[in-house]
C-alpha cells in the first residue's frame, strides 16, 4: 500500500464477523490489538456478543445472517444483499486504517470486493482463509485483487495459497490449541477413558439442519452396534439452543445416549471418551487434539451435495486428516453414510485395531504440527495486523 497509514496516532479498525466462531476470533484479536496499540485504537463493524464485550457496537445483529441451506438463502437473498451493500458503505464512510474480514466468505468477501473497488487505499485482511484448498481453487488468485493479507488458522494453508497464486498468507494458529488443557484427561479421567464400557461420543452436528440430516442414521448405527454385542456407553454433548432438536431426533432411537448440555459438559465428555462418532467438520480437529479416535459421517440435501461434489478438490473433507497430512480417519459421505457401512467402522474404532492405533499415532504428532510457538493465535494475528499497518 502506498504510504501506509500512520500508526502513531489514533487507529480505526473495522471488523466484520457474522458467525459465532468468527465472533470469538474477532474478540480475541480486538483485545490483543488494544493491548498493543493502547486506548487510542477504536473498533467499528459487525460482530456478536463476544466482540460487543470487547468494545464493538455492531452495525446489525449477526443473527440475521444465521442461514443454513440453499433454500433458506434463496428466501432471504434480498435482505442479505442489502446488508452487504450497507456494510460496504459503512466501511467506506468510516475510512478505517484497516478492514478485517473474519471467515464467512460468502458475505465478507462480497463486502471486501466492493470496498476495494471504491476505496482501494484501505488495507484488507482476511482472518481465516476460505477453503480454496478443498474446493473452488480459482478463488485464491481472485483474492489477490482485494485481499492484502490472509491470516491462516491451519498450518498447511500458507503453502496451499502460494501454490494457487493467492495473496500473502501467514499461519497464526488455531484457537483450539489454546484449549488443549481442557480437552485432555487427568489421570482419573484417563482411567475412565481406558475403562469399560468404553465411552462413545455421539456428535451429529452443531446446527439444526445437520442434526436433521444425521440423527436417523446415527441412531440406526448405534442400534446395530448394540445388536452385535459391542459394549459402549453413548454420550451425546450438545448446546442449550439445540436441546429440543436433539430430543426430537432421539424419540425413535432404540439406544438412548446420555445427553450432556453446555461447553463445560462437552469438554468433560471429551476427556473421558474412548472413541467418537462424529459429523465431519471442525469437531474432528477438536477430537484429534483431545486424542480421541473417531469415524466421521456427513449427509446433506441432494442439491447441496451435488454442488459440493462437483467442486471438491481435496483428498479428504476431514479437517483433522488435512492437518495431519494423512487420511487416518475414515469418512462416510452421502450415499456411503449408511448404518450398514458405519457400524463395522465404529466397532473397529472402539476396539484395539490397526485403524484405531494408526489414529492414535497420528494424533500424537498434532501438537507439533499445530504449534505457534510462545505466542497464542490471537496475539500472532494482532502482530500480523500491526505489521500491515506499518506497511
Amino acid at each position: 500500500m502506498d504510504g501506509g497509514p500512520d500508526i502513531t496516532g489514533a487507529r480505526r479498525i473495522f471488523l466484520i464477523a457474522t458467525e459465532e466462531s468468527g465472533d470469538r476470533l474477532g474478540a480475541g484479536l480486538m483485545r490483543e490489538l488494544r493491548a498493543r496499540l493502547g486506548e487510542s485504537v477504536s473498533f467499528d463493524g459487525v460482530g456478536g456478543r463476544e466482540m460487543a464485550a470487547a468494545g464493538l457496537a455492531s452495525r446489525f445483529p449477526i443473527e440475521e445472517l444465521s442461514i443454513i441451506g440453499l433454500a433458506a438463502v434463496a428466501r432471504q437473498l434480498r435482505g442479505i444483499l442489502r446488508r452487504i451493500r450497507e456494510t460496504a458503505d459503512a466501511v467506506i464512510a468510516a475510512n478505517p486504517d484497516a478492514l478485517i474480514i473474519i471467515d464467512s466468505p460468502d458475505f465478507t468477501h462480497r463486502v471486501a470486493k466492493r470496498v476495494r473497488a471504491r476505496a482501494p487505499r484501505i488495507p484488507i485482511v482476511d482472518y481465516v482463509s476460505p477453503q480454496v484448498w478443498a474446493w473452488r481453487p480459482g478463488r485464491a488468485r481472485t483474492m489477490r485483487g482485494y485481499i492484502d493479507q490472509v491470516l491462516a488458522i491451519l498450518p498447511f494453508e500458507p503453502e496451499a495459497l502460494r501454490k494457487l497464486d493467492g495473496p500473502p498468507c501467514t499461519f497464526v494458529g488455531h484457537p483450539l490449541t489454546q484449549q488443549i488443557g481442557s480437552l485432555r484427561p487427568s489421570p482419573a479421567e484417563q482411567e475412565r477413558r481406558d475403562g469399560s464400557p468404553p465411552v462413545l461420543l455421539v456428535l451429529p452436528g452443531s446446527r439444526r439442519s445437520e442434526i436433521g440430516h444425521h440423527m436417523a442414521v446415527f441412531g440406526e448405527t448405534l442400534a446395530r452396534l448394540q445388536a452385535q454385542g459391542v459394549p459402549f456407553e453413548a454420550v451425546l454433548p450438545t448446546m442449550p439452543h439445540l436441546e429440543s432438536a436433539i430430543a426430537r431426533g432421539l424419540e425413535n432411537w432404540p439406544v438412548r445416549p446420555r445427553v450432556v448440555v453446555g461447553e463445560e459438559a462437552k469438554r468433560a465428555a471429551f476427556r473421558v471418551a474412548h472413541a467418537a462418532f462424529a459429523k465431519s467438520g471442525t469437531v474432528t480437529l477438536e477430537l484429534a487434539l483431545a486424542q480421541v479416535p473417531m469415524i466421521t459421517a456427513y449427509k446433506a440435501g441432494a442439491v447441496e451435495a451435488w454442488i459440493v461434489r462437483r467442486r471438491i478438490t481435496s483428498s479428504s473433507v476431514i479437517l483433522a486428516n488435512l492437518v495431519i497430512g494423512e487420511n487416518v480417519i475414515p469418512e462416510f459421505i452421502q450415499e456411503d453414510c449408511t448404518a450398514a457401512r458405519l457400524m463395522p467402522a465404529l466397532r473397529d474404532v472402539l476396539t484395539d485395531t490397526p485403524m484405531r492405533r494408526r489414529q492414535q499415532e497420528a494424533f500424537a504428532r498434532i501438537d507439533d504440527i499445530m504449534s505457534t510457538g510462545a505466542l497464542p493465535p490471537s496475539a500472532r494475528a494482532a502482530e500480523a495486523v500491526i505489521a500491515l499497518l506499518r506497511g
